[in-house]
Parts: structure tokens; C-alpha cells; sequence
């Protein structure tokens, strides 16, 4: 998988989420490498969902959302992994009348694939 790259702007008071970047669960092993990167003053938390994001009428603000274990509610650029497969990753910022930062979100999944 190519990376895919999402950047997310502190919003005064509202919170702002990123766009899901869904994950192929088929590929054996997972491998999902994140990387945030902060500039400013953000607090951030990557989230996963196992939840179906193709499925027709799929609204992410009704997932069912899981935090990931070590970037959770973080305010410095940071990277982890998720070793098993998920089916969308995402980003998002607390409502915080004091950040005005932006966090970059790479995701990159290793794994299976590619010519026989």
C-alpha cells in the first residue's frame, strides 16, 4: 500500500476528524505502520474501527470507534503500529478552545501482496 496522508487543523472549540482511510483486512499480515507528526499546539488520538466502511449508508460519526493503545490523547508527533487487520483508520482532535496546530497522519500496511 501506497502511504496514504491526512492532516487534521486544531479547530477552536469543535472537533475535527479526518477522513477514514480504510484498510485492507485481506493482507496477511496486517502491518500498519502510523506516524503523526505534530507542528503547533494539538492533542490527537489515532482511532480504528472493525466496522465495515464500504458498507452502503456507512457513517463514521455512528462507528463504533477504538482508541489505539499509545497514541491516545497525545500532543507530540509520535509512531506505533497495529499488528492485526482493521478495516479503517482515522484521526482526530479533541474540542479545545487552545489548539490551533495541525497532526499528519501517515499510514503505511506491509504485508502479502504483490506478483506471484
Amino acid at each position: 500500500m501506497r502511504p496514504i496522508v491526512y492532516t487534521i487543523t486544531g479547530g477552536a472549540g469543535t472537533q475535527v476528524v479526518s477522513q477514514v482511510c480504510p484498510i485492507d483486512h485481506y493482507v496477511s499480515p496486517a502491518n500498519i505502520a502510523l506516524n503523526v507528526v505534530v507542528t503547533g499546539s494539538i492533542t490527537y488520538t489515532v482511532q480504528y474501527t472493525f466496522d465495515d466502511v464500504f458498507a452502503k449508508n456507512y457513517d463514521p460519526a455512528n462507528g463504533n470507534w477504538t482508541n489505539h493503545p499509545t497514541l491516545v490523547t497525545k500532543t507530540v508527533t509520535a509512531d506505533s503500529n497495529i499488528s492485526y487487520p482493521v478495516r479503517g483508520i482515522r484521526v482526530i482532535s479533541p474540542a479545545s478552545p487552545s489548539s490551533s496546530g495541525t497532526a499528519t497522519l501517515t499510514i503505511i500496511q506491509g504485508g502479502g501482496g504483490g506478483l506471484a
